[in-house]
């Protein structure tokens, strides 16, 4: 007795139905687009694909990464923080105040470094315990409490620094901030390279993660299983503010100075990468890989926008094109698109 033959028509169908779905996936989307974008940049200056604009990208990449990681976690709960560019900025010059009043003191390097890097974090931590303070105790909006500590923390930063850099820290800052391995990589990168491994997997693997999510899904049910609501957010909001003063840390080893307008701008380009990466701003949806992508076409952008020449103004223009580009994709029903595709 013959064994019946697959219909060939049948076996292309069903090949031609898993390619369609796969590039129907929103994070497959955004690598496509980032490739476009390459090509494009590329074609347009082959400056862009080389080593060198690789390298720099990263190094752009890196506290924007940052910034973004944290953004993740604030927007998965539904809310926002727009405070982590100025918190960005006040934590490198309390870092390089630090240092510099360190090394003037004839503290050893290692002790000055360590310190520096120490009171940077703590700054970021604090800015975002007030954040969570104001939106759990004073039942501020999120909107409206991270405005407050975007202007008060801008303000302090011009304050404090009276408006001009603070240099004057160890050598070795600058040696360990731009000394490259592999032609791209430097230490703080692959710092920030495995800060963002394990908040990946603590998003997705551990209890923390979950809760993230239960929070922004259906807050009086994460309330109704037991979830500590309150204390969570205030947890979310502080991991923000580390991550926003490890990035202020970052620009100054980068720099080797603490500049007061380093975070200007830069809670928008957070903002970008998270949303460009498929959270949507309701909360409780969206996943870091998203958000690397998004970084990186955030990044890849400006990039690729200075070197064709195009006015540092019109910059921030395309981010906010893309962040709206981004909002109008998220209304794409993506699990009915993947259907009209399948069944024709």
């Amino acid at each position: 007795m013959s064994t019946p033959q697959a219909d060939p028509m049948t076996k292309a169908g069903g090949r031609s139905n898993r390619i369609a779905e796969i590039f129907a996936r929103q994070d497959v989307i955004l690598l496509c687009v980032l490739i476009v974008m390459v090509a494009f940049f590329t074609i347009m200056n082959p400056l862009f694909f080389t080593s060198y604009a690789l390298a720099n990208i990263l190094q752009d990449f890196a506290p924007v990464m940052l910034l973004a990681i944290g953004q993740t976690y604030v927007i998965l709960t539904g809310g926002i923080d727009l405070s982590v560019g100025s918190a960005l900025g006040l934590s490198g010059v309390t870092c390089a105040m630090t240092m510099r009043s360190m090394e003037s003191g004839g503290s050893p390097v290692a002790a000055t470094i360590l310190v520096g890097l120490l009171v940077g974090v703590l700054t970021g931590l604090t800015v975002g315990l007030v954040n969570g303070f104001l939106i759990t105790k004073a039942k501020l909006a999120p909107f409206i409490a991270t405005l407050a500590t975007l202007g008060a923390g801008a303000g302090l930063t011009l304050v404090i620094t009276e408006g001009v850099q603070v240099a004057g820290g160890p050598t070795e800052v600058i040696t360990i901030g731009n000394t490259t391995y592999l032609g791209v990589l430097t230490l703080p990168l692959i710092l920030v390279l495995l800060v963002l491994g394990f908040l990946w997997l603590m998003l997705d693997q551990s209890r923390f993660g979950r809760w993230t999510y239960a929070v922004g899904s259906n807050t009086f049910a994460a309330r109704g299983a037991g979830i500590p609501v309150k204390r969570h957010l205030v947890k979310v909001y502080a991991l923000s503010g580390v991550l926003a003063g490890l990035a202020g840390v970052y620009v100054y080893f980068r720099l080797g100075s603490g500049s007061p307008t380093s975070g200007q701008g830069q809670e928008l380009n957070a903002i970008a990468a998270a949303v460009i990466g498929g959270l949507a701003l309701t909360g409780g949806s969206g996943k870091l890989s998203g958000t690397v992508l998004g970084a990186l076409i955030t990044t890849s952008v400006l990039s690729g926008l200075i070197l064709i020449g195009v006015a540092p103004n019109w910059q921030q223009v395309v981010v906010g094109a893309l962040i709206a580009g981004a909002v109008a994709l998220q209304q794409v029903d993506f699990a009915e698109l993947r259907k009209k595709v399948t069944h024709g």
